[in-house]
């Protein structure tokens, strides 16, 4: 097991998708994030070095990941809809935020649109 930002992970596992596995890092920060450092595509958490999964860590520590970013997504939400504006009473009713049908469609909508948002 690799002790990687806070997580232990098995040795077996891809870097790429170990990285993907941080909420808030996609397909293209874990890209960027590995050119970065230097590591292969393909490369195995246990192949690498005690120095490579240090650098990996402090680079997660700088990014705003996990339940930060949940948190601020959900104080960004709030923000909009304390000020009234028309997005944050689309988020407030789980209504559709970007424009999108609800003549026929709205179930789906709503589905997908059930963050807390009553706090």
């Amino acid at each position: 097991m690799v002790f990687i930002g806070g997580i232990n992970v098995p040795e077996i596992h891809l870097v790429k998708q170990v990285l993907q596995g941080f909420y808030g890092v996609g397909p293209n920060v874990a890209g960027k994030l590995m050119s970065k450092l230097s590591i292969h595509p393909t490369a195995v958490v246990g192949s690498l070095s005690t120095a490579k999964t240090m650098a990996i860590t402090m680079e997660l520590s700088k990014m705003t990941i996990e339940n930060d970013l949940r948190r601020k997504i959900q104080q960004d939400i709030r923000r909009l809809r304390d000020m009234g504006t028309y997005r944050g009473r689309r988020h407030a009713m789980s209504l559709p935020v970007r424009g999108q049908n609800t003549r026929s469609q709205i179930n789906t909508a709503r589905k997908l649109n059930k963050v807390e948002r009553w706090s």
